[in-house]
């Protein structure tokens, strides 16, 4: 083909239009076809409140229906709680603590090592009292022999038996010494003698309190023993000592023939007797 030097534009060649015109095709139906991106909605506005309406002035109406119900009252003022302020109570005595385990019968023993000496013999002697009580003169508990002489004690018998020797004695014109030593023997071995007989025969007695008894059932021949050393006749003696005898051994009996069997009571009181008459005896001798 001709070109003109003088004209700006090239013509093309028919196939050349032609790609062109494709190319064009091409990139309309791309477009076309291709998806449109899809932005986010925008969120619609929220709806408006409803807002309770405030009457500046009485002239309103309210739109509220009022109510006959009348108005709370507010709670009293509640007081503030006082915590009670504990006073701690002084420690009891020793005196308090042994009378109430003596009354009760229950609870540990009272701690008698830092107690004065005086509360000591104070309870001592008022123990040994109540155990004369219980054996020597009448009782109701003399008939249950396992609530008397509960609390049983070896200083009363021990009281009763030396008190017992040094009247002998007193009483003796010579030879005090010696008698003193025989009656003391007499009375620690008989006892000695008389509970072993009481368990050899299946008694249901312990040891020491059947000591404790023998002991205390010598208080009404101490008794006596005191009388005929004051009154030096013999037919008062006789008297003296036959009602002492028999006061002794019938403070004996209940306690001694229930320890044992009903077909043994008879081996059980006869030693017991036996004793008390000999004692009897060295009262109404010595002179």
């Amino acid at each position: 083909s001709h070109t003109n030097p003088n004209s700006d534009t090239i013509p093309l060649h028919s196939s050349s239009q032609s790609d062109i015109d494709e190319i064009e095709n091409l990139i309309h139906s791309s477009i076309h076809s291709a998806p449109s991106s899809v932005l986010p909605a925008a969120r619609p506005p929220s709806p408006p409140r409803a807002s309770i309406p405030v009457s500046s002035s009485s002239s309103t109406p309210s739109p509220f229906i009022p109510s006959n119900l009348p108005p709370p009252s507010a709670p009293p003022p509640s007081k503030p709680h006082s915590v009670p302020s504990i006073t701690p109570s002084p420690p009891p005595s020793s005196s308090s603590n042994s009378a109430g385990i003596a009354a009760s019968g229950f609870g540990s023993p009272p701690n008698t090592l830092t107690e004065p000496v005086w509360d000591t013999v104070k309870r001592d002697l008022s123990r040994i009292v109540s155990n004369l009580k219980l054996v020597v003169f009448p009782n109701p508990y003399r008939e249950d022999p396992g609530k008397a002489l509960r609390d049983w004690d070896l200083w009363g018998p021990f009281f009763f038996i030396v008190f017992l020797g040094l009247t002998l004695s007193w009483s003796a014109s010579v030879k005090k010494s010696e008698v003193f030593a025989v009656a003391f023997a007499l009375l620690a071995a008989g006892a000695v003698i008389l509970t072993l007989n009481v368990l050899l025969l299946g008694g249901h007695i312990i040891f020491f309190q059947s000591l404790s008894l023998l002991g205390y059932c010598l208080f009404p021949l101490d008794v006596g023993a005191l009388i005929c050393m004051l009154k030096d006749n013999v037919i008062i003696k006789i008297v003296v000592v036959c009602v002492t005898l028999a006061w002794s051994s019938w403070a004996a009996y209940p306690f001694m023939s229930s320890a044992v069997g009903p077909r043994r009571k008879a081996l059980a009181l006869y030693p017991v007797f036996l004793m008390y008459v000999s004692v009897g005896f060295l009262i109404i001798a010595i002179d």
